[in-house]
């Protein structure tokens, strides 16, 4: 058994199929088929959509498609890049889920806070006014201060 490219080509080359007839069935670009065929892994489009690649390719010579694509998984793997696979698109899509409830979740804390503040400040702004109201009405409000206190505040 020699390379995944090797042994892709001559499959296909025993079969009697040209590239042409390849991307007539499958769609798929002959530089993608030449770039498995060759094992310059590099020029494939990445992700799982390389593994799509191979299965088509197998598919369209009659190969199975599961063992050609674990052939392709640890010829590629075996190259300088590692692949990325299923399970952490699933973890990278799982924590952008999580980062965004989190966002929310700060920004929901935020808005409590300011509106607590905000009716904080309008319970005392209102007491105030209040109290100044009835204490005018009574008559106390103008001798809450000294006037010995008042006139040192003010006239300096």
């Amino acid at each position: 058994m020699g390379s995944f490219g090797e042994d892709l080509r001559s499959e296909r080359v025993s079969r009697g199929l040209a590239l042409e007839d390849i991307t007539a069935v499958t769609k798929i670009s002959q530089r993608h088929l030449m770039a498995l065929e060759q094992e310059r892994f590099r020029q494939l489009p990445g992700g799982i959509l390389n593994k799509g690649i191979v299965r088509g390719y197998a598919g369209a010579l009659g190969l199975d498609e599961r063992d050609w694509t674990e052939r392709f998984l640890k010829a590629y793997s075996a190259s300088v890049h590692p692949i990325e696979d299923e399970q952490g698109w699933t973890a990278f899509a799982a924590n952008v889920g999580k980062a965004r409830i989190q966002r929310h979740e700060a920004e929901e804390l935020r808005l409590r806070w300011a509106g607590a503040v905000v009716l904080v400040l309008a319970v005392l702004t209102l007491g105030f006014f209040g109290v100044r109201y009835v204490g005018v009405h009574a008559g106390w409000w103008p001798h809450l201060l000294p006037a010995h206190v008042l006139t040192a505040l003010f006239l300096r």
